[in-house]
């Protein structure tokens, strides 16, 4: 399979697609330094579904909930690796907007990422993103929309 390199933060390069949906395939994704830091694990990564699952333990604000900025960076993370391979291998994703919705909160275990697409264009890709906690319950619901470059603009 031809793979591209990973191409600086925030950005996610090629990633096969895992056919055993519980297989980590984390050492096939280029891997982001902030992912690395909030312990991000990708289980399946394709253009129309990535999940990834994440521990509550060291991502939770002062009160030992999971942090809502630890949510973002999950649902950003695996809506960006489903963008870019979307816009493989003409286009590159980067991240323009983000929302998210807080459901209920979680003190322990892990969550989990489903990012499915809204809308994949030639110029844009928005993917929902639904995060689940252990126990199969919302944590969060994320929207994620990302501007797809042209290759060639990775050196500009």
């Amino acid at each position: 399979m031809n793979e591209k390199p990973h191409h600086g933060p925030g950005t996610h390069g090629s990633v096969p697609h895992a056919p055993n949906p519980r297989a980590d395939v984390s050492s096939a994704i280029p891997r982001a330094p902030l992912d690395e830091r909030m312990g991000i694990a990708y289980l399946e990564a394709s253009a129309q579904r990535v999940v990834a699952r994440m521990p509550v333990e060291g991502n939770t604000q002062p009160a030992g909930l999971l942090h809502g900025g630890a949510s973002c960076v999950l649902a950003e993370s695996v809506g960006s690796v489903a963008a870019n391979l979307h816009g493989q291998p003409d286009r590159f994703a980067v991240g323009i907007d983000i929302n998210a919705t807080h459901h209920r909160g979680v003190r322990e275990g892990h969550v989990t990422a489903t990012a499915t697409p809204a809308h994949q264009g030639q110029t844009f890709a928005t993917y929902d993103v639904i995060i689940t906690g252990d126990d199969g319950r919302k944590v969060c619901t994320a929207r994620i929309t990302c501007y797809l470059r042209a290759a060639a603009a990775r050196t500009s």
